[in-house]
Order: C-alpha cells, then structure tokens, then sequence
C-alpha cells in the first residue's frame, strides 16, 4: 500500500552504503519513475546526469577543491566528506532543472515540479530496498563548472543512492491535527 511505502521511506546515507552495484535498469525505472511526477503546463523541468564509475571520483574532487577554494577556513573533515561520498554511492544523480525559456509559469513551480519527481524516485527507491539522500550543499551553485548545462538549467543537489545492511529506524512525526487548520 502507498502509504506504508510513504512512511517506510528514510534518508539513507552514503557512510551506510555497502558495495553492492545498481544495475543501469533498475537506475533506469527510478528515473522512469520521475518522469511521472505533475507539472504544470507540462513543462516536465526535471533534468538528471547519472554519475558512476570514474564520474563519481571526478566529481568528488571538483566538490573538495571547489570546498577549499570557495571557503576561508575548510574543515578537512568536510573535503574529505565531499571527495569520499560521491564514490561511496552505488549511484549518483544530479537534480537538475530547466526552466521553462517562456517563463510561462513561477519558478518556485518548476523547482516543485522536480521535487515531486525526486519524490518519486525516493519512494520507488524506498521499494526496491535502495538507500537514498538528497544532497544539495551551497556547492551547488558552481555545477556549471563540471556540467554541461543548456540554456536555463541549473543544478538544485544530488541524490546519492546505494544498498545498505541492516534496518532503517523507525521515525516519529508529530500528529497532523498540529499542522492543520480546518475552516468552514
């Protein structure tokens, strides 16, 4: 049922991936998956670059080096965390979007529209017991220095994914009837 699926869903990180490969068509369905999500106007803004292999080395170095020449004081642990992780994940995907060329529409829609579909990529993930993270470190900003970007797009996180061992922990909410208003 959707809604156990819903609430089994977690963030999983890299530092708990094992080494168990993704295979490209399983890749491929979670992608599949995010090409489903609403948009308005059907503008479909969700753009996505799977990293793998050597890919993910070279975008780990781009984040450490970007890391220490943007920031005064780097934190080595932060430069190894971001030259670690990308080759910690079974894959990586870069969210991206392209905005509409006619601005036909807001684009906080279109930042919306990409999340719906990363939504469903984290729940089709969430079922066939793949680990994922959404990452989007204000290194974001100079993923035009590593992509290829068209007109318009730009680059709003990654999402790491990878097998994991072990049980997820449950998580606690607190109850909707604090979060809505009801008004006749």
């Amino acid at each position: 049922m959707i809604f156990d699926l819903i609430q089994r869903r977690r963030s999983v990180f890299p530092a708990q991936y094992n080494d168990t490969p993704i295979a490209k068509e399983d890749i491929e369905k979670v992608l599949e998956a995010a090409n489903w999500a609403p948009t308005h106007k059907k503008t479909e803004p969700w753009r996505f670059k799977v990293l793998q292999g050597q890919a993910k080395e070279r975008l780990g170095k781009f984040l450490s080096n970007k890391y220490e020449e943007v920031v005064e004081r780097p934190k080595q642990m932060k430069v190894r965390k971001l030259l670690e992780n990308p080759v910690k994940a079974g894959a990586l995907i870069a969210i991206c979007m392209q905005r509409d060329p006619k601005e036909s529409l807001p684009e906080w829609e279109e930042v919306a529209a990409v999340s719906m579909a990363v939504q469903n990529m984290w729940l089709c993930c969430t079922q066939m017991g793949i680990g994922a993270y959404w990452s989007s470190p204000g290194l974001i900003k100079y993923m035009d220095e590593f992509f290829q970007f068209n007109q318009g797009e730009r680059c709003l996180g990654f999402f790491y994914m990878g097998y994991y061992d072990g049980d997820l922990p449950e998580v606690a909410r607190g109850g909707i009837e604090h979060k809505v208003a009801w008004i006749d």
